[in-house]
């Protein structure tokens, strides 16, 4: 496909095809390797199955989880993959996915490897445009006024992490523009 420079196709569970709608919802926080953790990296990392996720973490190189960390491309490519199988997952659902990321418990680390919250809960978002809403999210660290910011800003601009975001948006998953509604007034 031409939107897509690492991968080709996507590697997910079988049973994927067998669903009409999908909710994705995600926690999130900083991550070691992609600088954040949101509804891209959800709908991509999530969904892939055990080959998928080796596929994506090394751009396309390997499909085997045992020689994925031997296999890992620069960074900006881990990224952009990442943005490509979310790209797959979204084309073949269509317009059937709502997007959920859970903004508390913000640590700098994924829910695998979980580190101390460093910021306190800023709240719960939805979307139907995952690059929207991660966005939003990442604006919203940048914007709170809780000093322990300081700690998830380093973590995605350390790895590069919006570059995610821009390539997604770059290859047609979303757009990076959005409006805040805020429902509970």
């Amino acid at each position: 496909m031409r939107d897509r420079k690492h991968l080709e196709y996507d590697i997910v569970g079988d049973h994927l095809k067998n669903y009409d709608f999908m909710v994705n919802l995600a926690h999130f926080k900083g991550h070691a390797m992609g600088g954040f953790g949101g509804a891209v990296k959800n709908i991509s990392i999530g969904i892939a199955s055990s080959a998928g996720k080796a596929w994506i973490h090394s751009a396309g190189k390997t499909k085997n989880a045992a020689e994925m960390w031997s296999a890992l491309p620069p960074q900006d490519d881990f990224l952009e993959s990442m943005a490509e199988a979310a790209k797959a997952v979204a084309d073949h659902c269509g317009e059937r996915i709502l997007y959920i990321n859970v903004m508390n418990n913000l640590s700098v680390d994924c829910d695998a490897h979980p580190a101390a919250p460093e910021m306190g809960d800023i709240g719960i978002l939805a979307s139907t445009d995952p690059v929207a809403l991660d966005k939003a999210c990442v604006d919203l660290v940048y914007a709170s006024d809780d000093p322990g910011k300081v700690h998830l800003i380093e973590r995605i601009e350390s790895r590069h992490g919006t570059h995610t975001l821009d390539h997604a948006a770059a290859i047609g998953l979303g757009d990076p523009d959005y409006e805040l509604i805020d429902i509970d007034n």
